[in-house]
């Protein structure tokens, strides 16, 4: 048995070799980039209006109106001392344009402006390479793309952009009891919910999975569907079957398909029989049967190696601290990660933490981690991670 430490160490300090390939911009996000990228011209690449008003050559309250020019126009606009013309949100400056003054600090009849109040020299003005200069650098190697990310490399022009790829994650449930959602169930047969709740986080942290199946508790049936599932994925995720029961056949199956160990069963609750091994560059989880200890170990186990194997810098679920609402005492004999909830800024550590008990981890948005023995009262800080 390995501390939660441990654990994690073992998998941060796993040798990789990442893969990286070519993405279209509309499906980047989440992605890591494999290439520095710098800016291929400024942005923006000539100065224009920040707003919808009018361009102004000179410094009065008094204009010639001579024109107007929209965003996307061509063509060259030049002002003389004293002129102005309409301009729109985005348009390029005519040349000489002294200053941009918004519309609702204007009026105009006929040929004439006039102003409110008196422009300020670059007012309203977004200056070619203010945001960036051609060849600076934008994002580095490693870069994980979200939105923002995405509309900046679309603005330069980019529409393939070169990232890690993330790793392929095949799921096997196992058990005689379960039963899929929507089939009838007899007597002592339970739905089979684990496979969902997987499925659901990998997809909450930009995963997918590339095959998802049920094997019955069985040894033959156990080692030849963990060698399928070996035989096209990156990373197996195992739910159930890998404690010390008479029908738990995961770790022996692991072992004669030839997954080498790295370690089994973890001092903590929920989720103490997790296993995690690797054979060659393969890597598997198998996760306890019941539902929150499964989740649970996905959270703070297995999400920290997907990431780490799509080029992530930055791995696994942001650690907070918030002061506890109540009293709290951990008499589990265990250093426990508790579903938890954060209102307000404090964290209330909820009822039903029993493994099987899923209910109070879907109402909750947390996990409170809280040492073995550890005596908690009002308004001590606890470390939690937001789910």
């Amino acid at each position: 048995m390995v501390t939660i430490e441990e654990a994690l160490r073992s998998i941060q300090d796993q040798k990789i070799s990442l893969k990286s390939e070519s993405k279209p911009l509309n499906e980047a996000l989440g992605y890591a980039l494999s290439t520095n990228t710098t800016a291929p011209f400024d942005v923006p690449e000539f100065d224009n209006s920040a707003m919808d008003g009018y361009a102004l050559c000179g410094l009065y309250q008094e204009y010639r109106l001579v024109g107007e020019v929209a965003a996307g126009d061509s063509k060259e606009v030049s002002l003389q001392d004293g002129e102005a013309v309409r301009i729109f949100t985005g348009a390029k400056v005519p040349q000489n344009t002294t200053a941009v003054m918004m519309q609702e600090k204007t009026s105009a009849k006929d040929k004439t402006l006039l102003l409110d109040e008196m422009p300020k020299t670059g007012q309203n003005i977004r200056k070619k390479g203010g945001q960036l200069t051609e060849g600076q650098a934008v994002f580095e190697k490693r870069h994980v793309l979200n939105p923002p990310s995405l509309a900046l490399m679309g603005s330069l022009g980019l529409s393939q952009l070169d990232v890690f790829s993330k790793p392929q994650v095949n799921i096997i449930t196992t058990g005689n009891e379960l039963v899929k959602p929507g089939e009838p169930k007899t007597e002592g047969q339970i739905y089979e919910s684990n496979s969902y709740a997987i499925s659901g986080a990998l997809q909450q942290f930009g995963f997918q999975h590339h095959q998802k199946t049920q094997i019955q508790d069985d040894f033959e049936a156990t080692k030849a569907g963990i060698k399928t599932a070996l035989d096209s994925c990156d990373v197996l995720i195992i739910s159930g079957g890998i404690s010390v029961g008479d029908y738990d056949f995961v770790k022996q199956s692991l072992e004669e398909n030839g997954v080498n160990e790295l370690f089994y069963k973890v001092f903590q609750k929920p989720g103490k029989p997790l296993y995690f091994g690797r054979k060659g560059n393969q890597f598997v989880f198998a996760l306890p049967g019941n539902p929150a200890s499964s989740l649970t170990c996905f959270y703070v186990y297995v999400l920290p190696l997907l990431q780490k194997l799509s080029g992530y810098e930055n791995v696994g679920l942001t650690t907070y601290q918030f002061p506890i609402k109540h009293g709290y005492e951990n008499r589990f004999g265990r250093p426990s990660f508790l579903k938890a909830a954060i209102v307000e800024g404090k964290v209330e550590i909820l009822d039903g933490q029993g493994s099987s008990m899923i209910q109070s981890m879907a109402k909750g948005n947390a996990l409170a981690f809280v040492d073995d023995g550890e005596v908690l009262k009002e308004g001590d800080l606890v470390r939690c991670k937001l789910i």
